[in-house]
């Protein structure tokens, strides 16, 4: 046995040393600390204009001239063009793509609709997709709507617009003048509330519905709080 492992009063071998603790970790911050401040609600799409270089096409500068005023903006990103278009001009602007020599839009391939809630000014997007099939090119329509307000129906103009606008209707609850069946589309016509408006309860609709997150927070503590005390 080697000399470093005997005790030196000759009894038996010390056992191994012990090894050593880890340093102890770094303190964690004091309770109550301060938590950070929750971040604002987006105010929306940037909606870029075009950058310089790229023109517009001449069915966008066409329908400028001929329609003064109605275009409230133009968006190009990552390819695509956006029309934002001015409150109370969608029908108008719509027609004019559809028919139009250069513009020939004859297919709307997609309608939906984009929840900003808290946004200032309109809450909702309502987007519009689209096609020529004759000349080959695509844009976007896009208009803004408030809560409680109606847009008008695009389905006279394109009849594939009908199930697309009965289903934004059915999960955001915006209405549409002039369609020909508004009515639920995926949900049972008895359902409570629109699915994918961001202030839906994550719950689900229960027996009734409340439209203020906070209102729902306070719901369910008053049952967390009555289940206790019973």
């Amino acid at each position: 046995m080697p000399e470093n492992d005997q005790n030196p009063t000759g009894g038996a071998p010390r056992p191994p040393a012990a090894p050593a603790k880890p340093a102890a970790a770094a303190p964690a911050k004091a309770a109550g600390a301060a938590k950070e401040k929750a971040p604002p609600p987006p105010p929306g799409p940037p909606d870029p204009p075009p950058p310089d270089g790229v023109a517009v096409p001449a069915f966008l500068e066409e329908l400028q001239s001929t329609l003064p005023g109605a275009i409230a903006q133009l968006s190009y990103w990552v390819g695509d063009w956006t029309v934002i278009v001015a409150p109370g001009r969608l029908r108008e602007v719509a027609a004019h793509l559809r028919d139009a020599e250069g513009a020939r839009f004859d297919y709307c391939s997609d309608a939906t609709a984009v929840d900003w809630l808290g946004r200032p000014g309109p809450r909702f997007d309502l987007v519009y997709s689209l096609y020529s099939t004759a000349l080959r090119h695509r844009v976007r329509v896009k208009s803004r709507v408030d809560d409680g307000e109606s847009s008008p129906s695009l389905a006279p103009l394109w009849p594939a617009a009908n199930w697309l606008e009965r289903e934004v209707f059915d999960m955001f609850g915006i209405r549409f003048e002039g369609h020909p069946d508004l009515r639920r589309i995926l949900m049972p016509e008895e359902w409570q509330g629109h699915p994918q408006r961001k202030d839906y309860p994550l719950e689900g609709p229960g027996e009734l519905i409340l439209e203020s997150p906070q209102d729902w927070l306070r719901l369910g503590q008053s049952i967390k709080e009555s289940e206790t005390e019973s």
